[in-house]
């Protein structure tokens, strides 16, 4: 499958649509090796700066745009974004399809209670889950979590932890940990665990999903978002201002 690709904020990203994302998730699935990143405001900011990051968004085999901030300063700069590909919506996506493609799970990352209640709900609705583990060890275990991983023979692996700690771990280990498709999905197991509450409907349309979270989490997430969304905002409008050459056309 050939996908068109665009160099946006400084990063590559493919502008295509849930379903176009779900097809080829479940076609990297069947390979070896493959990543799935997304990026948003706060991604985009932190690459700037962070070459490791940066590097891993060059090398992934699908890069989807997760923020509707994102997506509303690509058009505004030109390029044709159908719609934002949130991780969490792609990860119910993929487990609704499992079943009927074949595929096999594991999901790694956040605290015991929440990832096992993940497993649960993936296999209620009748994935097969090739094994967990909760987002906590040591760097002398790393090594031993990679390679039991390995051994499962994995299609998909859903990687619950945070930015830019999962894209530095699957940069690391994306050959050795044997898989088809590596997933970063953030705090997406917290949601789907019901620790924490996803924004209404209206407040994800509207772009306002950051300030829903940072109701929920303030003294965690202001700065991020407050001094984030301005730096981000500086970034979208020296993209515009600059050369013509570095815009579509």
């Amino acid at each position: 499958m050939s996908l068109d690709e665009i160099r946006v904020l400084g990063t590559r990203a493919h502008p295509i649509s849930m379903q176009e994302t779900l097809s080829r998730c479940i076609e990297l699935s069947r390979g070896l090796g493959n990543q799935h990143v997304v990026i948003n405001a706060a991604k985009v900011v932190s690459l700037q700066e962070d070459s490791l990051l940066r590097s891993t968004i060059d090398e992934a085999s699908l890069v989807g745009i997760d923020g509707q901030s994102v997506v509303w300063a690509a058009r505004w700069l030109g390029y044709d974004v159908p719609e934002r590909v949130a991780g969490i919506d792609l990860m119910h996506e993929i487990i609704r399809a499992a079943p009927g493609e074949n595929l096999r799970l594991y999901f790694l990352g956040a605290e015991q209670s929440v990832v096992e209640k993940v497993v649960e709900f993936a296999e209620a609705r009748g994935c097969t889950v090739a094994g967990f583990r909760n987002g906590y060890w040591t760097d002398e275990e790393e090594s031993t979590i990679v390679s039991d991983i390995a051994d499962l023979n994995v299609n998909v692996l859903f990687l619950g932890l945070p930015s830019p700690r999962k894209e530095h771990f699957v940069r690391t280990y994306r050959q050795a940990l044997n898989t088809g498709l590596t997933i970063g999905v953030g705090g997406s197991f917290d949601v789907i665990a019901g620790k924490t509450l996803r924004a209404p409907s209206w407040m994800q349309k509207s772009g306002l999903e950051w300030a829903y979270r940072l109701s929920q989490e303030p003294k965690r997430m202001l700065k991020r978002y407050l001094v984030g969304n301005a730096k981000f905002i500086r970034i979208v409008l020296k993209e515009k201002l600059g050369p013509r050459s570095e815009r579509p056309d």
